[in-house]
């Protein structure tokens, strides 16, 4: 089966802290680690109660120190809210620390809201418009003769796999124009999945990076040893999405027995849409709904997410998807 890896969004469960989240990121890296995964990411928000990971070079390093062979890396970097030297210095001096581990995610969304986003700006110019120079730049920051005079220390001349991420069409043709590799964020904006993997592959450019197509997909997997069990342990990424679409982002929830019921249509109707790339249930019905994912998408890797509250039952669903990797 194609490789899996962990997304993880650092999450700051109701009753605890920031310290706590990074002691388990740690831990499930470690166990992740352990169990075959090929990544560990970790993404870039800001002002999110529930979402620890704002200084994601800080977090990866954190994790690197505890880890030894899995791939680390930033899924991703949201580049309109940086220089694109600071960020060729930050992933320059991680590949120093962790050779041949380190993966750069870039994404143009602020990863945020408005305020926090005009908040974070670099500069009064900046502009998301701009993503596709901002590549281009901190590219040239990690060639072994950059263009520019000024030259990113360390980075220059790492190499340091640069990845597209997106939620819609305009980063599968721009990771296709590039010839780099194409994260799309299925996991909680699939809409246009499909249509983006098409132009990604149909228009891919081979480049000094990548000389055919690869398509990674977020996937969100509630594994537990009944479909009941797992069904419930979901409701904490259902409870979170509801508050952060309704504008009252939280920190991750304990999980609510009967949440949807308690739901209107319209809440319904949209957790329906942003989580319906999910497999949720017992080993036997998660396997089956991954193995339907991936024979209708073509994935050439998956980015797993499990939002759940329970550290321990977090562990188990990432140990289930593992077990039926190898599987087969």
């Amino acid at each position: 089966m194609i490789p899996f890896s962990i997304l993880d969004l650092a999450p700051i469960t109701e009753g605890s802290d920031a310290a706590e989240s990074f002691r388990r990121s740690l831990d499930l890296a470690q166990h992740g680690e352990r169990w075959g995964y090929h990544r560990f990411w970790l993404a870039e928000h800001h002002g999110m109660p529930g979402i620890a990971s704002a200084a994601t070079a800080v977090l990866i390093a954190h994790v690197g120190n505890g880890t030894s062979t899995i791939r680390l890396g930033a899924g991703g970097i949201m580049l309109p809210n940086h220089s694109p030297l600071v960020i060729a210095e930050q992933f320059g001096t991680l590949e120093s620390l962790f050779p041949g581990r380190i993966d750069l995610g870039l994404g143009r969304a602020p990863g945020s809201d408005h305020a926090t986003a005009r908040a974070l700006r670099r500069n009064l110019a900046s502009d998301a418009d701009e993503f596709p120079q901002d590549v281009v730049e901190l590219m040239d920051y990690f060639a072994e003769s950059p263009r520019r005079h000024v030259r990113a220390v360390p980075g220059a001349g790492m190499k340091v796999p640069v990845w597209i991420l997106g939620s819609s069409l305009f980063g599968a043709q721009l990771a296709a124009m590039l010839g780099l590799p194409y994260a799309f964020a299925s996991h909680f904006a699939p809409q246009m999945m499909m249509q983006a993997i098409e132009i990604y592959r149909t228009n891919f450019k081979p480049s000094a990076q990548l000389d055919k197509p690869y398509v990674m997909l977020g996937f969100n997997v509630f594994a537990a040893e009944t479909d009941a069990e797992a069904q419930w342990r979901a409701t904490s990424m259902q409870q979170a999405f509801v508050n952060l679409r309704s504008g009252h982002p939280t920190r991750l929830k304990p999980p609510v027995e009967g949440y949807l019921d308690l739901l209107g249509p319209a809440e319904r109707g949209m957790l329906d849409g942003v989580l319906s790339c999910s497999a949720i249930g017992s080993p036997e019905t998660v396997e089956r709904q991954l193995k339907a994912f991936i024979a209708r998408t073509g994935a050439d890797e998956l980015m797993i997410t499990s939002q759940i509250f329970d550290h321990a039952a977090r562990l188990r669903s990432y140990e289930i998807a593992a077990e039926i990797r190898r599987k087969g």
